[in-house]
């Protein structure tokens, strides 16, 4: 397998490997593969369900360092924000032996100094490597655990919601501008919070969930609420914020709406994303708006938000049905869309 630069200059950068290596977020099972090649036990593990569905099934781990022995040695592809590379260095640095190695790489223009920073807070050694073919490397060695911040929880008077959040979560527990429009807008329908008991109004998904404010919104308003993610930083924070505001959100890690059962939602809201990795692409929302019309019971309703310039009004109308703009601002359109009763 050809390796991507970043992978290649990782395993140049950590010399002859040790006995045992834990990979953390493999891309397209690059890193695990080359690894056991080597020669190394090789466990990895991936936060992305995408991710992890490139590496073999006897290589995965259902969580950080949970293989019988400690690594020796960590290949880590970093996160492109400072709180992922926080809370992951946090994680690390209490669990590894401080004889371990972690070498750390990705796209210099996605690294800052302050992952330096970050990740001098829990490691005694800290070093970057020359860069190559746009890319570089971050050796950290040494660990020295210092007091967790993450997961950070912060009140949203705005939608009247605690969100917790892991560092590896889109926009961590903060409530981002297109959530807040499209929540203001479905308030509308969604119904006012319920205080007590009773059947619900309806089965309702927040798919690309993050860190559940969308998800527990729901279900304060009386909703079966599930939230559903292609992370499992995600689904974790998902139950962290549900549980904080003492509402029930079942979750489940996916990618899109792969294994939701046909018409059985009422309710599908979405935030989606536009990105894979660092890279726009908009083909899995497109794929997703194709899937929703099948998952949707008739009569059912699709609420999506989304930045102006992306084409999904054509797609929502040709695809799922009725399809109404319920709000617009300078950046996103709130959609509405309604699948009807079979004639």
């Amino acid at each position: 397998m050809p390796l991507d630069p970043v992978a290649s200059l990782m395993l140049d950068e950590a010399g002859p490997l040790p006995a045992r290596v834990l990979v953390l977020d493999d891309v397209g099972g690059e890193l695990t593969q080359a690894a056991t090649e080597a020669g190394a036990l090789v466990r990895t593990w991936c936060d992305d369900v995408r991710d992890l569905e490139a590496v073999p099934p006897h290589l995965r781990v259902a969580g950080f360092l949970t293989t019988e022995e400690s690594p020796e040695l960590v290949l880590w592809r970093l996160p492109q924000s400072v709180a992922a590379v926080e809370d992951y260095a946090e994680y690390l640095a209490a669990r590894l032996d401080p004889s371990a190695r972690v070498v750390a790489g990705g796209r210099t223009k996605h690294m800052t100094v302050a992952f330096n920073t970050a990740l001098a807070r829990q490691f005694t050694t800290v070093s970057a490597s020359l860069g190559r073919q746009k890319s570089r490397v971050l050796h950290a060695s040494g660990a020295r655990p210092a007091p967790p911040r993450w997961p950070m929880r912060r009140y949203l008077p705005e939608v009247g919601v605690t969100a917790v959040a892991h560092g590896n979560v889109f926009n961590t527990n903060r409530l981002d501008d297109g959530t807040h429009l499209l929540l203001r807008t479905l308030s509308r329908a969604a119904g006012e919070p319920v205080t007590n008991g009773g059947p619900p109004r309806g089965v309702a998904l927040d798919l690309g969930c993050g860190s559940g404010i969308i998800a527990t919104w729901l279900a304060q308003r009386g909703w079966a609420t599930t939230g559903v993610d292609a992370s499992l930083s995600a689904l974790v924070s998902t139950r962290l914020t549900a549980r904080t505001n003492r509402v029930r959100v079942a979750v489940r890690r996916a990618d899109m709406l792969a294994g939701t059962r046909s018409q059985s939602v009422d309710l599908l809201v979405t935030n989606p994303p536009f990105h894979i990795g660092a890279a726009k692409d908009s083909r899995p929302t497109l794929a997703m708006i194709r899937a929703a019309a099948s998952v949707l019971r008739p009569g059912g309703e699709m609420w999506m938000v989304f930045n102006s310039h992306l084409p999904y009004l054509p797609e929502l109308r040709r695809h799922i049905g009725v399809t109404t703009v319920e709000a617009q601002d300078r950046h996103y359109i709130v959609a509405r869309v309604l699948k009807e009763h079979a004639s």
